[in-house]
């Protein structure tokens, strides 16, 4: 009985820590929107420069079938681009690690890539795949994938060397260290890019509608901006911030799936068990 009564408390405890990780952003986010609400409201500021934020959900209801259509739009490109960011990224950072010639000939190319302002380049990729779906899909993935490549080699690299001799002394092959040894224990750092990735290629997406698009919220954006409609501006960046949370928080959901073994993912069970 004591035995599971401990069991019982360490839940309501986990439960407890959990409930908090949500609470607290959220009223933090409730706080800032009274304020902003408030400060509005006093100041009677036009609506032109700041709306309320009533205003604004006031738009995303009454646009929302518009804001919907753009939304799936903006969604598939930075999902895509995302999707193929992970395709090119993982591989290339183990090569990275496996291969040293690569890595010597890549890697400084990467950087440099990488230091390019993407904005700059973006009219370059829509020149050559056209204002369509495709070269939104590149400019996420040209902003999304370096930090994949980098943890993914930093995550192989962490390895113990103790580990790796071990398993190679009992006739482990290359591939056998890799996967047993290498790539379990590299999945913490990987997700920690991919957690990154998830939000650079949102920014990627929208960078290639504000370049050239006929649809999407970025575009919605534009046209919304030249109209001098703010309350439409903020309404699609509104729902842009729930894309992005969303996909954030579905790839760290992933994450405890595939990690759940990992102390990093062991966090709530200890402040539930401290608490």
């Amino acid at each position: 009985m004591p035995e599971q009564s401990d069991r019982e408390g360490l839940g309501r405890g986990a439960f407890t820590a959990r409930l908090a990780s949500y609470a607290y952003p959220l009223g933090a986010a409730l706080a800032l929107f009274g304020a902003w609400e408030a400060f509005v409201r006093i100041g009677a500021i036009s609506p032109l420069l700041l709306p309320a934020p009533t205003e604004v959900l006031a738009t995303v209801v009454r646009e929302f079938p518009v804001l919907l259509h753009m939304s799936a739009i903006t969604a598939a490109e930075f999902v895509l681009g995302f999707a193929l960011s992970v395709l090119v990224g993982l591989p290339l950072g183990a090569l990275i690690v496996y291969a040293r010639p690569i890595e010597l000939a890549i890697y400084p190319l990467l950087v440099a890539f990488q230091t390019m302002p993407k904005a700059a380049i973006a009219p370059i990729f829509v020149v050559w795949l056209g204002a369509g779906m495709n070269s939104k899909i590149l400019i996420a993935f040209t902003i999304a994938f370096f930090p994949i490549v980098i943890d993914t080699a930093i995550g192989l690299r962490s390895a113990a060397p103790e580990t790796i001799h071990l398993v190679r002394s009992m006739g482990a092959s290359a591939f056998q260290v890799f996967w047993y040894v290498r790539f379990p224990n590299a999945l913490p750092s990987i997700f920690g890019g991919l957690k990154v990735a998830s939000t650079l290629a949102v920014v990627g997406a929208i960078v290639g509608e504000f370049v050239s698009a006929d649809k999407g919220l970025g575009y919605l954006v534009l046209v919304a901006n030249g109209e001098l409609n703010t309350r439409l501006v903020f309404a699609c960046v509104l729902m842009l911030s729930v894309l992005g949370i969303i996909f954030y928080f579905l790839v760290e959901a992933i994450e405890r799936l595939v990690v759940s073994w990992h102390v990093s993912a062991r966090q709530l069970e200890l402040a539930g068990e401290t608490g």
